[in-house]
Formats: structure tokens, C-alpha cells, sequence
């Protein structure tokens, strides 16, 4: 591929590392280089193939179970059995070798690790009767696909709780006042730093976009760095968040409003909008006024850049809310509370279930050898209760 004199041929779409995931394939950023025909076979998949990471990740594996071909290349390996059923039994035995941390034991390399040609070539694989491997493989692609679809259920379900939010958002904020600037509800709007501050071992907290939980909508102060107090005291007020204020992430996943709800100090980053609301406006209510689908629809609109997309201030000033009485707006946040409150409750009890759902998916079922050297599926009662570390 990178030799100039040999890349010759029509442009053809190939796999990398990156493609291959356990089981199955991520074909959404596919590359190209040159194939001419006389190469098309021995650089090329087909259904049955077994294809195996030799870097990156050594040993991921995934069968290519699609009727038409894909070319491959030197970072992957190919592997075309005799028998097809064999193909899916190896892929478990990989996957069984790599959860107990044996599968290590064959890559070579000190800092990046790799599962090379010759080491693969000497892999030992127990190879059960023809029966055998039918049984078991079915066994486990039952297991496999049943728990596929739980995991697609459940999220759905966390898809449609996030929907059943945004719709009731939606509602609470249709119709129910004149729609004024966004400037006009704040003393300040105004960003973070622009410089990066020099660090300190102890001080102020000092946070980022990525200590915004999108999930949560709330700061996450455990990987946070600290600046000098110093540093911190010759700041400008309005850069200085205080109980009350609104956080609004302005930059890549820009629109989540975050409510300064307890009294600690901490500064943070341009990326990173503040907003102080004046005394006639409640903090709640205008956080999810900013978290409604009106004003997130407003803030795409104005959002610019491509690689990484950004809200300014100038665009973050002009979004509109409604104009309501505060005592409106305290009670209409009141009955925010609650669905929201629920809402997040239903969210992390699916979220959790995710979670499991992953780590069940995972678990090294093929670990039990019958006197023939094959695998068999150990019973309920013996299976572990959580995934072992790769030293157990």
C-alpha cells in the first residue's frame, strides 16, 4: 500500500484494526488503496473468513459473513478453515483466551504488542468433533444474539426516555410567554479563560468540557487540575461561577446547561459559557429553558465550524425564552423537577442494565476443558458472577 512502484490498480475499499471489532465489523470509515485483478484473491475476504487483528488490539476477531468480498490489509490477519463451522469456534476460543489473559502469552513486542503471522501459525485450538462444535457454537450464538437483543431493547427504552424529557420540555415551553433575548434574562454571559492556566498543586479547581457529564448534566470534579490561588483571586467576577449561576457548554457537544447548585470554588475554560441570571429570572427554570428543544434548535442554527462545532456568545445572547413572572417560572420548574428527577432515576437503572448486559457479554463461558481438550459450556451455578481480572 505504501510502496509507490507497486501500488498500482483500481481504488477498492479495505479493512483496518479499526474495522474489526469483537464479532462484527465497523464499516462506516472504510479507506481505499489500489488492487489490481491479479491480486484480488489473495487480498481479499470472503464469507467464512475469519479476520484477526495482528496490531492495535492483537487477537479482536470478527467472520465476515457477507455475501460480497472486502480487501484486507498487512495489519490484519485472514484465516480460511477447511471445515466453515470452525471459523466461529476459533473466534469464541479467541475470545475465551483473550477474557482469561492467556492470549497475550503469543504476542510479541515490549510497548506496542503484536499477534504476528508466525505466532498465529503455532496457536494451539482445541478441535472438537464436528458435532461437538455445532453444539456449542449454537449454544453460545443463542446466548450471544439473546443477549444482542436485550441490549438493543434496553436502548430503545433509554432512547425513549430521553425523548419523553425533550417532549415534555417541548411543551412547557411552547406558547406560554413572549420570547425574549436571552441578554435580557442575565447580568453576564460571558466564557471561560482563554489562556491555559499554568497548573498548581494545590488551589482552585480548574475545570474542563470534558468534566461536563452530558448525562447527568452536572461537573465532575474528579479529574479536575488545580490553579493557584493567586491565579484564582485575580480573575474577573464573572469568571468566578457562584450557587445560582448557569454553565452552557458552547463548544463540540455544545447545548448542555449545567446549574451551579452548590457554593465551591472552581474556575473554568473558554469552551465553557457562564451565565448570571438577574433577580427576576429563576436559575432552574432558565436551565431548562436552555435544555428545551426551542433553544437547542436556536443554538444549532447559529452554531458554526465544522470539524468541531461552536456556539459564540454573540449567537448564546440572542437565544430566546419565554417572558414569565417568577413565581411562574418557580412553578413551572417545580413540575420539571419531578419528571426530571424520575426521568434521570429511569435512565441510570437502564443505563446500569447496559452496563451488565456488556460485561454478561463478555464473560469467558468457553473456560471449562472436557478430557479431549475441547470447551464446553459450564453450567449456570458454575459460571462466574462477574468478569475476572485478567491475572485470576
Amino acid at each position: 500500500m505504501l510502496d509507490r512502484a507497486k501500488n498500482k490498480g483500481e481504488p477498492r475499499p479495505y479493512l483496518r484494526n479499526l474495522n474489526v471489532r469483537w464479532f462484527e465489523f465497523d464499516l462506516s470509515d472504510l479507506l481505499q488503496m489500489r488492487i489490481l485483478p491479479e491480486e484480488e484473491d489473495r487480498y481479499s475476504v470472503r464469507k467464512g473468513d475469519l479476520v484477526i487483528c495482528e496490531g492495535g488490539y492483537p487477537g479482536r476477531a470478527a467472520v465476515w459473513e457477507r455475501d460480497e468480498s472486502i480487501f484486507f490489509q498487512k495489519a490484519l490477519h485472514r484465516v480460511r478453515f477447511h471445515e466453515p463451522s470452525h471459523a466461529r469456534w476459533c473466534l469464541y476460543y479467541l475470545l475465551s483466551e483473550d477474557l482469561s489473559g492467556r492470549l497475550r502469552q503469543h504476542f510479541n513486542g515490549t510497548g506496542i504488542q503484536h499477534f504476528t503471522r508466525a505466532a498465529l501459525s503455532g496457536f494451539p485450538i482445541p478441535v472438537p468433533t464436528t458435532e461437538q462444535i455445532a453444539r456449542i457454537v449454537a449454544i453460545l450464538d443463542e446466548a450471544f444474539e439473546g443477549i444482542a437483543t436485550a441490549k438493543a431493547n434496553a436502548e430503545r427504552n433509554l432512547q425513549h426516555a430521553r425523548e419523553l424529557l425533550e417532549s415534555y420540555l417541548a411543551e412547557a415551553f411552547s406558547g406560554c410567554g413572549e420570547a425574549i433575548r436571552l441578554s435580557l434574562c442575565a447580568t453576564h454571559i460571558s466564557d471561560g479563560d482563554h489562556a491555559p492556566p499554568p497548573k498548581s498543586p494545590t488551589g482552585v479547581p480548574f475545570i474542563t468540557i470534558s468534566n461536563i457529564d452530558k448525562q447527568t448534566r452536572r461537573i465532575d470534579f474528579s479529574e479536575t487540575f488545580t490553579v493557584s490561588r493567586e491565579y484564582f483571586d485575580a480573575l474577573k467576577p464573572h469568571r468566578k461561577p457562584r450557587k445560582g449561576d448557569v454553565l452552557y457548554t458552547v463548544t463540540g457537544s455544545f447545548g448542555i446547561p449545567v446549574l451551579v447548585d452548590d457554593d465551591i470554588e472552581f474556575c473554568f475554560q473558554r469552551h465553557i459559557g457562564l451565565i448570571r441570571p438577574t433577580a427576576d429570572v429563576d436559575s432552574r427554570w432558565l436551565t431548562y429553558a436552555l435544555l428545551s428543544p426551542q433553544a437547542r434548535l436556536q443554538a444549532e442554527a447559529g452554531a458554526t465550524g465544522t470539524a468541531q462545532r461552536t456556539v459564540s456568545l454573540g449567537v448564546l445572547r440572542d437565544v430566546t425564552v419565554p417572558r414569565l413572572a417568577l413565581e411562574k417560572q418557580r412553578e413551572v420548574a417545580a413540575r420539571i423537577d419531578v419528571i426530571s428527577d424520575e426521568n434521570a432515576r429511569l435512565q441510570a437503572t437502564i443505563r446500569a442494565k447496559l452496563t451488565a448486559l456488556d460485561e454478561l457479554s463478555r464473560w469467558p463461558w468457553c473456560s471449562r476443558s472436557t478430557s479431549n481438550g475441547s470447551k464446553t459450556m459450564p453450567p449456570p451455578s458454575q459460571r462466574p458472577t462477574r468478569r475476572p481480572s485478567p491475572s485470576a
